[in-house]
């Protein structure tokens, strides 16, 4: 009998690295009942129930790999929390209510980092998602992120139906997202420094290069959620990460980039500036330091 997954958000950075992952080792990850489908946002408008549920009642998916989301880089996030809240949660909820409704054996939705509070301790666990609020810049995506966790517990407590969820760490790889104000830490490093090496100028990255963070790797990150698929059967979330022995700092991604895309110097340098938040009230002032990469050619 054949299976059907279903993968929405399909056409983007993860959904990519799950198709690359099915291709890897002579295919030898999918199995030959299965039928997968990748789902883009040009397929269905997720946010629209009644067409979500058309689609999944016309495809009757056994499995459903739910990725897709409104995202958007710091500005665009902080600029609009609302609606990224209020489109998300619409998605969550018309993809969730939707595989209820036509039977879906498992659901593996895809949380992030984000989600975990703003002030915390660490190493972060899975038990620590509702522990406090999320920073401010991007709470709006946050909190809908976390409503899935909620949601999973829901449909599992009432219904007896196995819907969990995965966080996994900073991803990078192909597909991803290169623009400068909305995509991720590495894509947005690997475009300035395209730009700062064809321009001559400095390649800048605010902050202190000093954050460590986590990177997996798309395709391995695929590798990963097809195990879950296979394997995880608790409505739990669990991170899908690398081991903190793997965690580099910002400054180190940074020169790892400038050497990969073979800037010829690299000289390293800080400074201070002002960062002013204007809110309607009143303008906060904040004293934060400037990470300046200047390549020369």
């Amino acid at each position: 009998m054949e299976t059907t997954v279903l993968v929405t958000g399909g056409s983007g950075l993860v959904g990519n690295g799950i198709r690359l992952a099915l291709e890897n080792i002579n295919g030898s990850l999918k199995r030959n009942n299965e039928k997968w489908i990748f789902l883009s946002s040009k397929d269905v408008n997720l946010t629209d129930s009644n067409a979500t549920r058309a689609y999944f009642e016309r495809m009757r998916p056994t499995y459903v790999i739910h990725l897709a989301a409104k995202v958007g880089g710091l500005f665009a996030n902080m600029s609009d929390n609302l609606e990224f809240f209020r489109q998300n949660m619409h998605i969550n909820d018309n993809v969730l209510s939707s595989s209820h409704a036509v039977g879906v054996k498992k659901v593996i939705s895809c949380l992030s980092t984000c989600i975990f509070p703003d002030r915390t301790t660490y190493p972060i666990d899975e038990t620590m998602v509702h522990n406090g609020p999320p920073h401010d810049s991007n709470y709006g995506y946050s909190y809908a992120k976390r409503m899935i966790d909620v949601m999973n517990r829901g449909y599992s407590e009432t219904f007896g139906v196995l819907y969990t969820s995965i966080i996994p760490t900073n991803v990078f790889g192909p597909f991803d997202n290169f623009d400068i104000n909305q995509g991720h830490v590495l894509p947005g490093l690997i475009h300035k420094a395209y730009l700062a090496k064809k321009n001559g100028e400095p390649l800048t990255v605010w902050g202190s290069g000093k954050p460590l963070r986590q990177f997996i790797y798309s395709v391995d990150l695929g590798h990963l959620i097809i195990w879950a698929l296979r394997e995880y059967n608790d409505s739990s979330p669990i991170i899908l990460s690398v081991p903190e022995s793997d965690e580099i700092s910002i400054r180190q991604a940074a020169e790892a980039v400038a050497k990969a895309m073979d800037c010829p110097k690299l000289v390293v340098s800080f400074s201070n500036f002002l960062l002013i938040h204007y809110s309607f009230v009143s303008q906060h002032v904040s004293s934060v330091n400037l990470f300046i990469l200047t390549l020369l050619t």
